[in-house]
């Protein structure tokens, strides 16, 4: 056995807890082989290709699991500090052994190599303890396929001893199923005339079942009328019309419809359902959304083939596959000359206000973008610009939404749309100028400001707009019918783009359908992201309002046509909630990811504001609220508004940690006296790359416990319980976070005037020790000193904070204070974002305890000796300590 490979198996310790379960068969590929001894994998520097199958059988439906295995790479890896090393991709079976297509499983990400995946970074960001990957076994599945899979790594990578463990049921709700049987699922999407539709799905059934779901077909001709079949590839059965079978035969069956429309179709209608006749319900549902394009011959690879073509050579081409006569892209253009509103831009201008990245100045135009300094456009720029060495910069600049700006002011329209076209030539869809051009982040909006740009200006440059605008239009309908972005708030962005370029273009031939499409997309976004009583599945609050912003802006483009008025709900039931977070100083708990700069107050003022069926100022209400608390999914913030005190705020968050989001769930923020304590580490989704994101995302930039070293993982909280005591309210949490080996809880003791405070932790893991570390992390001009290994002292514009670690059951184990420790990657401790792209120093107050089997314990935070005496009084209270003591 080498080195590496004596080093990947020293990195797997001899856990006690969950039994294990190991792989029952192994298998390579692309290079990967086994190491020295059994349970030895070796993966070689053979991208996508090299890799390790692991199969698991006997899965617990419902339930968190948590795969485990040493790593260790060659000593002279390239890929060190890459986030993105390996790639551990997950494939769960039906008990037949069937794949199963599930749009989404918590704690992992969807993924087009592997159906999900989870990321594994390089040696210099990992720490001696065993990796480890969590997440929720599908309701459906009873086993899972794992791809370890060569992706960035330039030497080899062993992996030793892989386990599954599994935890106990997951109490948080299951995703969304969609049962066939009752009244089934209905889809509706219009047609561009002759060209097919494809849509693709999945059927799953409790039993394999040859006739496990059949789909009724109902063309429509552009007045409504049904067109009576036959259809193509449907049969026509008495009572229902044409019909298509769906087999579930093994019980995951993948199924492709191709949809060939009548001559005259303008519409289909698809109803999903079950057999009326059969004798035994087949228990059958659709497993996520089906996937839907066009026909291989207009797909936009097709069109494009390996030609480079402008935008009007493009419209030219789809003409020809159309077997049209030459002058008819011109037809399609009617309609256009009055653009479309966008909608992104207006979500935008909830969000910061008035936009102001572009301005003129002589004959220059001069650009802000993603917070950084002004830069001056050339005068006939290559498209490959990158001043600031800024991801989120590129994006900004190669989104065009600068450009609605710029049109907007004195002289500018012209410009706008002339340096709109200038890209359109400089940007053949084969060869972009910047690859992040493709990027949906900056293709959404892009296709959002082009449909705006089509009024006035010369007929020339129009031209090369409406055709730039249609070709982005089949960029971001192939993006929205793969359905892979559904979840996240970029699939709602390029949704609301396409709706915006199909009303730009009402003369298109793809219009209706894209509008169709658009709209069905919308509909099941919302439905996975915001649920009617107004619960969001994103944890960041600050992406909570990002995602009300968009939903008001789509739905005031929409009208009172559906999603329209169903978005419009949601956002109204959603925003309160949010509002109520907002500390004395107009800001937002910063939990997950959290831009600097924003104005939180004034943008849920805009938000309150542009309500149409309520029009209340939930700020304003906020605080003349009797009751002072706020209340959201997965978060809840105490405040206290006192004269001579000051104010004081209290937030924690216990939504479920997404797979690549910050490791945040039982974090909290807290200050008292009109001065901000506690805070996070804070960072925003491309502003930081490298080690800094990586540390920010990490537990360690967050509030949190971590035990015996072992960095918590994906999972849930849940607040369990909720004592209101003497003086204090007390909120105790149960949490998934730290795998089945563990059993975690964790209880905030706030005082009603939050002068004080105090959070325990209690772990459970049988064993021969068990130890944990808590964060408390402070602002960067706080002063902390320690008196003892048990008291710590802060100082902050001439007001104190005293720190007192209490255990409860098992023994204290000191206090520690790091401030800017970056000596390893992997240990980080100490920093906050800065809001461009950097770290600040700032101290964390680290404080551990130790003990067997149970160890309890925590901090006391008191702004004076009265409330920290209060507050030990309260850990004595009976409640407590029956909680203590599990």
């Amino acid at each position: 056995m080498d080195q590496i490979d004596e080093q990947a198996a020293a990195a797997v310790s001899d856990g006690e807890g969950a039994a294990p379960l190991l792989p029952a068969a192994s298998r390579y590929a692309g290079g990967a082989g086994p190491g020295g001894r059994e349970g030895l994998h070796r993966i070689a520097p053979n991208n996508r290709f090299a890799r390790v199958g692991l199969s698991f059988s006997d899965l617990t439906p419902g339930t968190w699991a948590c795969l485990r295995f040493g790593l260790a790479f060659d000593g002279d890896e390239a890929a060190a500090l890459a986030v993105d090393a390996v790639a551990a991709g997950f494939d769960f079976l039906a008990a037949d052994g069937s794949s199963l297509d599930l749009d989404h499983v918590p704690g992992l990400a969807r993924s087009l190599l592997d159906p999900h995946v989870a990321w594994i970074p390089g040696p210099a960001l990992l720490g001696a303890e065993p990796f480890r990957i969590a997440f929720r076994v599908p309701d459906q599945a009873r086993g899972v396929s794992v791809t370890l899979r060569s992706w960035r790594n330039t030497g080899d990578v062993a992996v030793a001893d892989p386990v599954l463990r599994l935890g106990a049921p997951d109490p948080a709700p299951a995703p969304r199923r969609r049962p066939l049987s009752g009244e089934g699922l209905r889809f509706d999407y219009a047609l561009a005339e002759d060209v097919a539709l494809v849509l693709r799905g999945q059927i799953y059934a409790a039993r394999a079942d040859e006739h496990a779901a059949r789909v009724r077909l109902v063309y429509r001709d552009a007045a409504g009328a049904e067109i009576a079949p036959p259809y193509a590839n449907a049969v026509s059965v008495p009572g229902l019309g044409a019909v298509i079978n769906l087999s579930a035969q093994p019980q995951a069956r993948r199924f492709t419809l191709t949809l060939r429309p009548p001559p005259g179709a303008a519409a289909v209608a698809l109803d999903f359902g079950a057999w009326e006749d059969a004798q035994t319900a087949s228990e059958s549902e659709l497993i996520g959304q089906p996937e839907l394009a066009l026909e291989d011959d207009f797909r936009l690879e097709s069109l494009c083939d390996d030609d480079v073509l402008d935008a009007p050579a493009f419209l030219a081409r789809l003409a020809d596959r159309l077997g049209l006569p030459e002058g008819v892209p011109a037809s399609w253009r009617a309609g256009s000359a009055t653009g479309a509103a966008p909608i992104l831009a207006r979500a935008r201008d909830l969000r910061n206000g008035p936009d102001r990245s572009a301005r003129i100045e002589g004959e220059s135009v001069v650009l802000a973008l993603a917070g950084l300094p002004d830069w001056t456009l050339p005068q006939a720029p290559d498209w490959r610009e990158d001043p600031f060495r800024s991801v989120a910069w590129r994006l900004a600049y190669q989104s065009l939404a600068w450009l609605l700006p710029l049109a907007a002011l004195p002289d500018g329209a012209a410009r706008a749309r002339t340096i709109a076209a200038a890209w359109s030539r400089a940007n053949p869809w084969s060869q972009p100028a910047d690859g992040l051009s493709l990027h949906p982040a900056a293709l959404a909006p892009r296709g959002d400001v082009l449909a705006s740009l089509l009024t006035g200006g010369d007929e020339p440059t129009r031209v090369e707009i409406a055709a730039e605008a249609a070709r982005q239009g089949f960029a971001l309908a192939e993006i929205v019918g793969q359905n892979t972005l559904a979840r996240a708030l970029h699939g709602i962005q390029a949704a609301a783009a396409l709706l915006a370029v199909a009303r730009a273009l009402p003369g298109f031939a793809f219009a209706p359908y894209w509008d169709s499409l658009a709209r069905d997309s919308l509909t099941h976004g919302f439905d996975a992201l915001l649920s009617e009583a107004g619960a969001f599945t994103d944890a960041a609050p600050v992406r909570r309002l990002d995602l009300l912003s968009h939903g008001q802006a789509i739905a005031d483009a929409l009208g009172e046509t559906e999603p329209g008025p169903t978005i419009r709900r949601r956002v109204e039931a959603a925003l309160p909630g949010l509002a109520g977070l907002i500390d004395r100083g107009g800001r937002l708990p910063p939990f997950g990811d959290a831009p600097a700069g924003l104005d939180h107050s004034a943008w849920i003022g805009r938000l309150s504001s542009r309500g149409h069926s309520q029009g209340h100022d939930f700020v304003a209400e906020r605080d003349a609220a009797p009751v002072a608390e706020g209340r959201t999914a997965g978060m809840l913030a105490l405040r206290y508004d006192g004269m001579e005190q000051g104010w004081g705020h209290f937030a924690l968050t216990h939504a479920a940690q997404s797979p690549h989001g910050h490791r945040d769930c039982t974090s909290f923020t807290f200050a008292t006296a009109s001065r901000r304590w506690i805070v996070e580490g804070g960072g925003a989704e491309g502003v930081e790359v490298g080690p800094a994101r990586h540390y920010l995302l990490s537990p360690r930039a967050h509030n949190v416990a971590i035990p015996d070293g072992c960095e918590p993982v994906a999972g849930s909280g849940t607040l369990s319980a909720r004592l209101t005591l003497d003086g204090a309210e007390a909120l105790m949490l149960s949490t998934t976070v730290h795998g089945p080996d563990y059993a975690h809880a964790r209880l905030f003791l706030v005082l009603d005037d939050l002068s004080g405070m105090a959070v325990i932790d209690r772990f459970v893991r049988v064993g021969p020790s068990l130890s944990f570390e808590g964060l408390l992390h402070l602002p960067p001009d706080t002063l902390v000193a320690l008196s003892s290994p048990r008291r710590a002292l802060a100082q902050q514009e001439g007001r104190r904070l005293e720190f007192f670690a209490i255990p409860l059951k098992g023994q204290a184990a000191g206090l520690e204070v790091a401030i800017g420790r970056s000596d390893r990657p992997h240990a980080m401790q100490g920093f906050c974002a800065t809001g461009s792209g950097g770290l600040r120093p700032a101290p964390v107050l680290r404080y551990a305890f130790t003990g067997r089997d149970t160890v309890c314990g925590g901090v006391v935070i008191a702004a004076d000796a009265e409330a920290e005496q209060r507050l030990v009084r309260l850990l004595a209270d009976g409640a407590v300590r029956r909680w203590v003591e599990g």
